[in-house]
């Protein structure tokens, strides 16, 4: 089984997590051997946070309770509290995963607290721009491996740009195995799209149950 842990913070970017968390949480266009798939939220403390959409989000667990394995995956969602340095916390962490071969998905915000901690120096990503990362983390020092893509996956690292959110899930859902490849190809499609063709194509690729919804 993979858990997914998905960072709260205070302005966390809800709309960054929607289409990765709720694919992943829900299972409806999952494969019929996909593994399973646990979804958690994971803060600093139980205590609530309010996310930039004005949701409010109280964590299942902490950060010392995140287990490091080659089945753990850590979300970092955009947010503008990121320099509070009790954050620095899942930064350490996520180093962890890192060398651990966990997979560790980052946008928007996210992809500048990694850079500053010097975990995208040797690795290929991208960010919001090669200027936005010198501006905003003054010791990143990985300008020879950004590409000027919406989201880049290089191994067990996945960063996205703040216009990457669908791109990203895919990739995620995809190093996770838990779709058909025709499945994935054609829900990408179509909401990339949005074009009805390919969300008969996607609904086509399912296996023979009860009708899925897209709401």
């Amino acid at each position: 089984m993979f858990t997914v842990y998905v960072y709260a913070l205070d302005t966390l970017a809800d709309w960054e997590l929607g289409y990765v968390t709720a694919e992943l949480n829900s299972g409806r266009f999952f494969k019929q051997d996909a593994p399973l798939v646990s979804v958690k939220t994971v803060g600093i403390s139980k205590e609530p946070i309010k996310t930039m959409g004005g949701l409010t989000i109280i964590p299942d667990c902490v950060v010392d309770e995140i287990a490091v394995n080659e089945k753990s995956v850590l979300l970092l969602p955009g947010a503008n509290t990121w320099e509070v340095p009790k954050h620095d916390a899942v930064i350490v962490k996520a180093g962890e995963f890192l060398s651990a071969g966990a997979m560790v998905c980052a946008i928007c915000g996210a992809t500048a607290v990694l850079a500053n901690a010097g975990l995208l120096d040797e690795r290929l990503h991208t960010s919001n721009g090669i200027g936005y990362l010198e501006m905003v983390s003054p010791s990143y020092k990985g300008q020879n491996f950004y590409v000027d893509e919406p989201s880049v996956a290089e191994q067990n690292l996945i960063t996205a740009s703040s216009t990457g959110a669908l791109l990203w899930a895919k990739q995620i859902i995809e190093r996770l195995g838990v779709f058909e490849e025709n499945t994935l190809e054609a829900w990408y499609d179509y909401f990339r799209t949005g074009k009805p063709e390919y969300f008969f194509a996607l609904m086509q690729t399912l296996p023979s149950k009860s009708p899925t919804s897209l709401q």
